[in-house]
């Protein structure tokens, strides 16, 4: 697979300049995720709210889902020592169930702190107990410190937690201890597309609509942690000035993106998984557009300036002391909070959450929450539940169909119904900052472009000339050929075609516009005319999940709307040797690949571009059965899919053909108005 994406990039590199920083390889989840801190507030905190939106939208939670009644059902208590549990169950969405336990101070006096515990990928962790020879070794080499507490890690904290005084919400991850409703293999294991899943109605996870729809393992998962956190201070004993949450390795993972998104949680432990190196591999941990530009340190540095603390292991976190870490402390610092953020090293560890880790997150808490014990907190041992102690479901209680297809597509159907609602009743702006963020750039910030003169002809009544467009903030390079008119009239059309620059030449219509004085720019959109161009290019990775292509790399179709800003914020801002800017840009757009991409780039750019011609050819997002296609676009569908962009075009000269009703006149006329 690598020796075919170095082939890929090679023949790319014959039709794309190699400067062109697209023409490597595809980014992966192995890659290096730098956070480099900004030096100023005002800076941070715009690049905060584009990263926090980033992961909302890539999450399918831009806007917010309807918030549902909760039903939650509430039984089985169990008394310990110095502690309670009950068992808990309710719907994040109806009839989509959440499981866990719910771990209380035997002794309730105020109110009390919260905490959320998200585990990470150990099978049935709530219910499951270590057996005899791994707890000695853990004991051995220092990981744990008890014969008997020392067989649950995930019972220890809520046990120490509880008899420290807090409320703790110990929740399953999908398809773990009682999350039955989707399968493991679905969750976690996932490899191979599903044909009967991959429909334009009633999809499955994975498919190109889910995926259209920005529906994911992952944005199930963060949605159930926010209803969670519902759930837990919808607890009169709860302080909502004292939440926190915790988890390791894929919990980690959930504790930085619900911190990251969440202003109710007030303090973020995320263990085993702030890294600049990998970035999670489930597929439960990654989902399309999450990571483009971005990473996890960026994602923990989203919290600050709460506190936070982390921890390195014998992982991918090993580096963190030096890489990654110095720049969150940066960051803390710029807020004047620098003793906020906290790094426990523990590289001699292996990957988990053992004793000394969870003394570090104890002590921690009681620093922040003020909970006066003496420092460090040392865990004290217990008796460990079993798993009928624990377990939900029971006669009275009965656990709902496991692994269930109809209702995988059900759900789903579901979430994309209440998402067109919400969508609908939101402001515009919302649709907007979307659709923003599924095509990956805005005109504001399409870059600073240069123009190189490659070739000049005089062909009598026009200039014909061939260059380069350089796109130096993204290192980006768009092939151009110009018709320049000798009598000018300062208008320029921006002639796309699906055959590229080429498609200028010895067209009719476009000999026409010339004639009327119009200079007209053909450009050679990414891998346009190259086998590249027949579909998107994936990381070598050999599970068929979009998201380990789409979650570190913008699609295709994207890529090629981006250089359509360039070439407008070019037009508008550049001068062309000797030629002044012109005072009108146009955009003509009639292939069925350019078509669509043109609506994008004029949504973007708005006014910008004076005129928009396109042909449509009824192409949608959400008709598309395959996320290689080269139209394919992650979230394509979510927001109103191409009508979506059409409408953020409100107000602005269109002409538009493909739509049902056609236009009055020529295309070519009305461009020359």
């Amino acid at each position: 697979m690598k020796s075919k994406l170095l082939l890929l990039a090679v023949l790319a590199s014959s039709l794309v300049r190699a400067e062109d920083s697209r023409v490597q390889a595809p980014k992966d989840l192995n890659g290096y995720f730098p956070f480099n801190p900004p030096s100023s507030l005002s800076e941070w905190e715009a690049r905060r709210e584009q990263v926090r939106k980033q992961i909302l939208v890539a999450e399918g939670l831009w806007p917010m889902p309807t918030k549902t009644p909760l039903n939650a059902v509430v039984h089985g208590k169990v008394e310990g020592d110095g502690f309670t549990v009950e068992k808990v169950y309710f719907e994040s969405a109806p009839g989509f169930f959440v499981t866990g336990s719910l771990w209380k101070p035997k002794v309730i006096k105020g109110k009390v702190p919260g905490v959320m515990f998200a585990h990470g990928h150990w099978k049935d962790a709530r219910l499951s107990l270590a057996e005899p020879d791994k707890l000695r070794a853990e004991i051995a080499t220092g990981g744990e410190r008890f014969e008997r507490g020392g067989k649950s890690i995930f019972q220890s904290l809520c046990v120490q937690l509880a008899r420290m005084g807090c409320v703790v919400w110990q929740w399953d991850m999908l398809s773990d201890s009682d999350s039955v409703q989707i399968p493991r293999e679905i969750v976690h294991t996932f490899a191979k597309q599903r044909p009967e899943m991959n429909t334009t109605e009633n999809w499955g996870l994975y498919s190109p609509q889910a995926e259209a729809h920005l529906q994911s393992i992952m944005g199930l998962q963060t949605w159930n942690a926010v209803r969670g956190l519902d759930f837990l201070l919808s607890l009169p004993e709860v302080d909502p000035e004292r939440t926190a949450i915790t988890g390791a390795s894929g919990g980690g993972t959930q504790t930085m993106l619900l911190a990251a998104i969440d202003d109710r949680i007030k303090l973020s432990f995320p263990c085993v998984m702030v890294s600049t190196a990998m970035q999670g591999g489930c597929t439960c941990e990654n989902t399309s557009l999450l990571r483009i530009g971005t990473g996890n340190v960026e994602f923990a540095g989203l919290f600050a300036p709460k506190p936070q603390g982390m921890n390195t292991a014998n992982d991918w976190t090993k580096e963190m002391a030096t890489k990654g870490f110095p720049d969150l402390q940066k960051l803390y610092t710029t807020y004047g909070a620098k003793d906020n953020v906290f790094l426990l090293r523990g590289e001699h560890f292996p990957h988990n959450y053992n004793a000394v880790t969870r003394s570090a997150f104890y002590t921690f808490v009681n620093k922040h929450f003020k909970l006066g014990f003496p420092a460090p907190v040392i865990e004290q041992d217990y008796e460990p539940l079993t798993r009928e102690q624990l377990t939900v479901w029971d006669e009275k209680h009965p656990a709902p169909k496991a692994g269930d297809a109809e209702f995988e597509r059900k759900l789903l159907k579901y979430l994309a119904t209440d998402a067109e609602k919400v969508l609908r009743e939101a402001d515009a702006k919302v649709l907007r900052e979307g659709i923003e963020v599924v095509t990956g750039r805005t005109y504001d910030k399409a870059g600073e472009v240069e123009w190189t003169l490659k070739d000049k002809q005089d062909r009598g009544d026009h200039l014909e000339m061939t260059g380069t467009l350089t796109n130096k903030t993204y290192n980006e390079e768009v092939s151009v050929a110009w018709l320049y008119p000798k009598a000018w009239n300062g208008r320029v059309v921006v002639w796309l075609d699906d055959a590229g620059k080429s498609g200028i030449s010895g067209n009719k219509e476009v000999k026409e516009l010339v004639a009327g004085g119009a200079a007209v720019l053909g450009a050679d959109l990414l891998f346009q005319g190259s086998e590249l161009a027949k579909q998107n290019r994936l990381v070598a990775n050999p599970r068929e999940f979009a998201g380990y292509t789409y979650g570190y790399n913008n699609a295709l179709y994207a890529q090629r709307v981006h250089d359509v800003l360039t070439l407008t914020t070019f037009l508008r801002n550049t001068k062309v040797g000797s030629h002044p800017s012109p005072k009108t840009v146009c955009v003509a757009a009639f292939g069925e690949q350019t078509g669509p991409i043109a609506v994008a780039a004029r949504a973007l750019a708005g006014s910008a571009i004076d005129r928009a011609a396109v042909d449509t050819h009824g192409f949608r997002f959400g008709k598309l059965l395959d996320y290689r296609d080269p139209m394919f676009l992650p979230g394509g569908a979510k927001y109103q899919d191409l009508p979506g962009m059409m409408a953020l075009q409100a107000g602005l000269p269109q002409w538009v053909k493909g739509e049902g009703q056609e236009p009055k006149g020529t295309a070519v006329k009305w461009l020359l108005e």
